[in-house]
């Protein structure tokens, strides 16, 4: 289990991560999502040992990541794949983080399966795609048989074939009991993969909740109704938060209220209706709605009024 209590990091005058606390329990594959510069790859650096915190603690377990004797055999971690030493084959490295921790040979023959590399081994890590040097991360990861396991982006560079087996492998290890905490910024593989989700913005924490409940209850789905008014329908639900958008002659697109709220006006004022069709959001849509005004580097659609 991953627990951080009030983490905060601030860098000069910046906070890159205020007040943050959150559990990752065993069993079930965490997502931890945030915008670009939410502070995600400072609080799992924060997790492992690499930042000390401001302000807060993190633990492993019930320990600080320093404190495990043998940490490989307790956490695995991919931050940054192309942190390896080029020269060296996937084989070798392995080897020399096994040694370390008395791991042997066998294990690392089968996380070198297990990753798909059994053919790369002895190629020179200098030579390999992004792909191959996210799964050798992943290998080096797994390496200790770890009870939690932490992995930033894993699926960066991966091809379709790699983003299934990845989805495959979190689960699995998931099921086994497991603590998996991972970071992505694929809404729609999040969507497939995680059951839980942390998500933060600006260094603060925006949401702890099951994925099922988040997509629920983010308010982000979008109303489709049918209507020979659609004209008087739209002028009386116009309002602060409600964006209603033409689709076809008599049909409009409604965000940001519900179907009860919509049939409950246009039968006090004895509007019609041929269609009123609620459509769930997405990951992604919930994603984008709480985030809205936590981005910290918005952009612009070119041509765009001003």
């Amino acid at each position: 289990m991953i627990t951080a209590q009030q983490l905060t990091k601030r860098y000069g005058n910046r906070t890159a991560v205020s007040d943050l606390s959150f559990t990752v329990r065993p069993g079930t594959v965490t997502g931890f999502l945030g915008p670009n510069g939410a502070g995600k790859s400072t609080t799992m650096r924060m997790i492992l040992g690499l930042d000390s915190p401001t302000r807060g603690r993190a633990t492993i377990g019930d320990r600080a990541y320093a404190a495990h004797p043998a940490p490989l055999r307790e956490v695995g971690a991919l931050l940054e794949a192309r942190s390896v030493h080029p020269g060296r084959t996937a084989y070798h490295h392995l080897m020399t983080l096994a040694h370390t921790h008395g791991i042997p040979r066998s294990r690392v023959e089968h996380v070198l399966d297990l990753t798909g590399l059994t053919d790369a081994a002895h190629r020179r890590i200098k030579g390999f795609s992004l792909g191959m040097g996210q799964r050798l991360g992943i290998a080096a990861a797994l390496l200790g048989d770890p009870a939690t396991v932490i992995l930033d982006e894993p699926v960066n560079g991966l091809d379709p074939e790699g983003v299934l087996w990845i989805r495959t492998l979190l689960k699995s290890l998931a099921a086994q009991g497991r603590t998996v905490f991972v970071s992505s910024h694929l809404m729609s593989e999040m969507a497939l993969t995680a059951e839980h989700l942390v998500i933060i913005g600006r260094g603060r924490l925006l949401a702890d909740t099951t994925v099922a409940d988040f997509i629920r209850e983010s308010g982000a789905g979008t109303v489709k109704v049918v209507t020979p008014e659609a004209t008087t329908l739209a002028g009386l639900l116009s309002g602060p938060g409600v964006d209603i958008t033409r689709d076809t002659p008599g049909t409009l697109l409604i965000h940001g209220t519900d179907a009860e709220h919509i049939g409950r006006t246009a039968a006090t004022h004895g509007i019609p209706l041929f269609e009123l069709t609620p459509s769930a959001a997405s990951l992604e849509e919930a994603f984008m709605e709480l985030t809205r005004d936590a981005v910290e580097f918005a952009a612009t659609v070119e041509g765009a009024a001003a």
